[in-house]
């Protein structure tokens, strides 16, 4: 099994497949520990690894994983448990994923609506086709290489509206990566020459798309909310571990 670290996020690569067969959508995302219980697709994995203190989401793709951790962890502490966690589960052949008959929708837990947003669909237009073939074909791979995935939202007054996920959700550079990358990709002709993004990713166009003027990111209030429980249950273990140090 290898890795790739990221400031704040590792990606796993098990040598195998992730995401359960017939599944629409390329990735999987849990945000809470609540979310890895519940329906649609419940992950073991996922609820044993955001246990793990500091670690804040989970990112299942197709044939790899991705863990984030909160900004003061230290991946020196947490990233034995993660690898020894992933690898027990990938050596005994334990589903990684599971699916539930209920398809309720969970806070915390996205799988992109079921559907991937970049596939194709008639109802389009021309201009929204583009867009969705220039992501698929250039942005997402460079994008999965680093652990992450990219999510269409929309196209509204000229603004293509993205959301980020995985370790591109939360890295530094994520900025970058829209304006100087996905961004300029979209609204000028390139031809042959090459946009280096911070994230050492390579991507090429060779369209003008005239009608983009911009890239938005998109955040969901899922997430906000996700995040602020995180923060409250990690100080909630933070203050559990200081009584228990004080009456030691």
């Amino acid at each position: 099994m290898r890795l790739l670290m990221h400031r704040k996020a590792l990606k796993f690569l098990p040598n195998r497949q992730i995401l359960p067969e017939g599944l629409s959508s390329p990735f999987i995302e849990y945000l809470n520990p609540q979310s890895t219980l519940a329906p649609p697709f419940p992950s073991p994995l996922a609820a044993r690894l955001l246990s793990v203190d500091g670690i804040s989401a989970v990112f299942y793709g197709p044939d790899f994983i991705t863990i984030t951790k909160a900004a003061d962890a230290n991946w020196a502490h947490v990233k034995p448990e993660v690898f020894s966690l992933i690898t027990e589960v990938v050596n005994s052949g334990e589903r990684i994923v599971t699916r539930s008959e209920k398809h309720t929708s969970t806070a915390g837990q996205d799988d992109g609506g079921a559907q991937d947003s970049l596939a194709y669909n008639e109802k389009d237009s021309e201009v929204v086709g583009m867009i969705k073939e220039l992501l698929e074909t250039r942005i997402r791979p460079a994008i999965q290489d680093d652990g992450g995935d990219v999510d269409f939202c929309g196209f509204e007054n000229g603004k293509v509206l993205l959301r980020l996920r995985g370790a591109c959700r939360t890295c530094d550079s994520s900025t970058v990566t829209l304006r100087n990358g996905i961004e300029g990709m979209l609204m000028h002709y390139v031809g042959g020459i090459l946009i280096r993004l911070r994230q050492e990713c390579l991507l090429t166009s060779w369209l003008q798309i005239e009608e983009v003027q911009g890239v938005t990111q998109v955040v969901d209030e899922a997430e906000i909310t996700s995040n602020e429980e995180f923060a409250r249950f990690e100080e909630k273990l933070r203050e559990r571990k200081g009584i228990s140090a004080a009456t030691a």
